[in-house]
């Protein structure tokens, strides 16, 4: 079966910037990234070292190495890029390829049905923010990585490698939107913790158009 995805607006949060995620005639997912995209974590007129020294210290406290610091942005849960995803509820079990944008704006597919991608130049999994992962439900071939994503549950447990560490999700909603109506800042806005979505097409097939009408996202949160 052929499958041609139609053209999606996002915003996906790396401080804001505007992406379009656009699911084309082979069913990929694209993403559009008009300007660089920042950092999420204090605006640029935090001082922190200031508010901490108006407050006076007793001189008996301890030095403050190897104290938390309240006023620190998170660190990531792990580094280096994220190499495999596996969703044992429904049997995913693949590795993750590099996706990042072409000449042209658009992000590049993975080369085969058979495994899926995550946006590089987006938050990566562990990070705060929404991490992006994509793949095919299928092709004339037959069935791709998700085509399964439309059997995970909520409660449902999402592992990513990344950096040698196995980091941890749990499912906490699914949902199908018309590519019409699809409701970008809810997907790819910012999020205050580290979160993941998994996104396939699906829903009905419009022989017309060769395309499938609806995505199909999985929401998930670390832990």
């Amino acid at each position: 079966m052929t499958v041609r995805d139609t053209a999606r607006r996002a915003f996906l949060p790396v401080a804001a910037a505007l992406l379009t995620a656009v699911v084309v005639a082979t069913g990929y997912l694209v993403l559009r990234e008009p300007r660089p995209a920042g950092q999420v974590g204090r605006g640029p007129g935090a001082a922190p070292d200031a508010a901490r020294s108006a407050v006076p210290v007793p001189s008996d406290w301890p030095e403050p190495d190897g104290l938390p610091d309240p006023f620190g942005t998170a660190k990531p849960a792990a580094s280096g890029p994220p190499t495999r995803l596996r969703v044992e509820a429904v049997g995913i079990d693949t590795v993750l390829e590099a996706l990042r944008l072409g000449a042209d704006g658009e992000l590049v597919p993975p080369e085969g049905d058979d495994h899926a991608g995550w946006y590089a130049d987006g938050t990566a999994p562990g990070d705060v923010g929404p991490a992006v992962l994509a793949g095919h439900v299928d092709s004339k071939n037959g069935p791709a990585v998700f085509y399964r994503l439309r059997e995970v549950g909520v409660g449902d447990r999402i592992e990513v490698i990344r950096g040698g560490a196995t980091l941890t999700f749990t499912v906490t909603a699914t949902a199908w939107y018309p590519k019409n109506a699809f409701p970008t800042e809810r997907v790819y806005g910012p999020t205050p913790d580290r979160q993941l979505r998994l996104i396939t097409c699906g829903g009905v097939f419009d022989r017309s158009l060769r395309s499938y009408r609806d995505n199909l996202v999985v929401y998930a949160v670390a832990g």
